[in-house]
């Protein structure tokens, strides 16, 4: 029995340190940021690591690193998109966005399921979960900008579609190739 606790508890270090290290991967996607002139939503690397966080660190990790991340950014540091931050960046435009992002963390880590998952298995999670993503903020967008629904999804969706499947490919290889061996150092720790 206190073996079982010391292991527990060493792995919930493990992954506290884990998802500390992939909310700072997601500050540093959303400082590469590049604003379009279609309107207020930039391109970030910031949702790449967001699915990434969620594959790797599951459903309740992932979804903890990105809660975290988004908490810096409430608190005033500036971690969101160009190094903005405060609740005025979360009720404006890309507010949708940013909680849309607790979803993809969630639904990429809870889908992906545990042990070896299969290239299906894992483009299905990175697809439902940016869905999800788009889902939460292109309804929030067209609500705080008063766009027509025609320029919500030209400001919100259309330009970021070659992004968005370049970064589920490059999810999808690294998943593949990194995550069985990761989950088995996890465990083997």
């Amino acid at each position: 029995m206190a073996e079982e606790t010391v292991a527990s508890k060493s792995m919930n270090l493990r992954m506290t340190v884990y998802a500390a290290l992939f909310t700072a991967l997601i500050i540093i996607g959303g400082y590469i940021s590049v604003p379009l002139p279609v309107g207020p939503v930039p391109i970030v690397l910031a949702d790449f690591f967001v699915m990434v966080t969620g594959l790797f660190l599951g459903f309740k990790w992932g979804l903890a690193s990105v809660a975290l991340y988004l908490f810096l950014g409430i608190l005033g540091l500036p971690v969101f998109a160009g190094g903005r931050s405060g609740l005025a960046v979360l009720f404006g435009p890309t507010g949708g966005f940013l909680l849309g992002y607790l979803l993809l963390a969630a639904s990429a880590g809870l889908l992906a399921g545990k042990g070896r998952p299969s290239i299906a298995r894992i483009l299905m999670a990175l697809l439902t979960g940016n869905l999800l993503l788009y889902g939460a903020g292109l309804p929030w967008l067209k609500a705080v900008t008063n766009l027509s629904w025609a320029g919500t999804l030209a400001a919100g969706l259309i330009p970021f579609i070659p992004g968005v499947i370049i970064k589920i490919t490059v999810a999808l290889i690294l998943a593949r190739t990194f995550l069985p061996r990761f989950r088995e150092r996890l465990v083997s720790s």
